[in-house]
């Protein structure tokens, strides 16, 4: 089956049968991209934490803030991803940000110094942005084609990062060795990883933005004019449970890792815990799909938030380590899904000629969101605890829910 033919609406089921699995197959290539942006250039790094905080001497905030710097280059690239849109593909972007997140995860396994790991974490915010909200574009696009499958294939994309959670999970426990500055080995392993991803990745960029330049050339006349798209302020509320999220998030996925450790669980539960994490986060595509398909306000963020409170709050209440993997579990199947549910909103309610501005304002308010995160839990876990942090997460995640609750569909179905 050639690429342009998933830019053509089936003719039988034969036929829909026929195009649907390698369809979702690019998908789930795709999503290696967000293993790479999420999984291992944010998320590993909660496994690393224990082990660098100590051979270096940071305090929580400290070591909370590598995760601001993080999303501050984020923040940064999503700043300019749209003047970049204009003058590259979103595949271009796409694999410019992936081999760039590669070296500078290699980059971070030959430093030892907290500003210069702290810039490198800048800069690795910016590339994982470039992934990141090109993946999403291309996911969207991928996901019209077969209108059908469209909350599976946005799930699918997003939930990837859930491989590069279970990849990192089994990596950097085996790469942390017991020498001098001995979790540098976890970020060449994880640079590795990166590489390896890239390769599947790239190459299914190319193939969606292939078939969406066919596609695009037939349908130019289609296009909607500027009048035609809803401003922001129109979906502010969705914004602003949107950057609630990402403040309540990062802060779990920060510091869950080194809360379980306090609490006495071994290495071995503490790895078990990650890597359910992970296997939960690439099963919640098909779990919540027809949410996404379903819901064209802000009700679907609203759910997932309100799951994300409950689950962020279970281990900050209970230390017991069956209560642990229910929360990991939870959270696992359900963060990521938050994420796809803001591109749903975008593909409902943009037209496709705007959905790079829609998904990088929704990244921009994301990354506010993690950038205060880690350092404020951070500073409230230095000074009453890490379990009094998670709770103002899940507070912060509720809030967000009430918010993206009062959030409506922009347009008619």
């Amino acid at each position: 089956m050639s690429s342009s033919s998933l830019e053509t609406a089936p003719h039988s089921p034969s036929t829909a049968s026929a195009q649907r699995l390698p369809t979702l197959l690019l998908a789930a290539a795709l999503s290696l991209g967000s293993a790479i942006a999420l999984g291992f250039a944010r998320f590993a790094y909660a496994l690393l934490l224990p082990s660098m905080k100590l051979d270096l001497g940071w305090s929580f905030a400290q070591a909370g803030a590598m995760n601001t710097a993080n999303a501050l280059g984020y923040l940064l690239g999503a700043l300019v991803f749209p003047r970049l849109a204009r003058r590259w593909s979103a595949a271009a972007l796409f694999a410019a940000g992936c081999a760039l997140t590669a070296l500078l995860m290699a980059g971070s396994g030959l430093l030892a110094d907290t500003h210069s790991l702290l810039t490198v974490r800048v800069i690795t915010g910016a590339s994982s942005a470039a992934i990141f909200i090109s993946g999403g574009v291309l996911a969207a696009r991928l996901a019209s084609a077969r209108p059908r499958d469209a909350g599976l294939i946005l799930g699918l994309y997003y939930g990837g990062t859930g491989w590069g959670i279970v990849a990192s999970s089994l990596l950097v426990p085996v790469t942390i060795l017991d020498v001098a500055h001995g979790w540098q080995f976890a970020w060449f392993a994880l640079a590795a990883a990166c590489a390896l991803f890239a390769a599947f990745a790239i190459g299914a960029a190319r193939r969606i933005e292939r078939a969406h330049a066919s596609a695009a050339a037939a349908s130019a006349h289609g296009q909607a004019s500027s009048a035609d798209v809803p401003g922001w302020p129109r979906f502010a509320a969705a914004l602003a449970g949107y950057g609630l999220f990402g403040v309540g998030y990062i802060g779990y996925m920060t510091f869950i890792v080194a809360l379980l450790r306090n609490a006495g669980m071994s290495a071995a539960v503490v790895t078990g815990f990650y890597l359910l994490l992970g296997v939960a986060t690439v099963v919640s595509a098909r779990i919540w799909s027809s949410l996404l398909d379903r819901m064209r306000g802000g009700q679907a963020l609203a759910v997932l938030n309100g799951l994300l409170a409950v689950a962020t709050l279970l281990p900050a209440l209970f230390s017991q380590p069956w209560i642990a993997f229910v929360s990991g579990t939870l959270f696992g199947a359900t963060f990521l899904s938050a994420v796809a549910s803001t591109t749903a909103f975008v593909r409902h309610n943009l037209p496709a000629s705007h959905w790079a501005k829609g998904i990088s304002a929704f990244t921009i308010v994301f990354a506010f969101g993690q950038i205060v995160g880690p350092v404020v839990i951070g500073w409230v876990s230095d000074g009453a605890g890490l379990a009094r942090g998670l709770v103002y997460s899940a507070l912060l995640l509720a809030a967000g829910a009430l918010l993206a609750a009062c959030q409506k569909a922009l347009r008619a179905a």
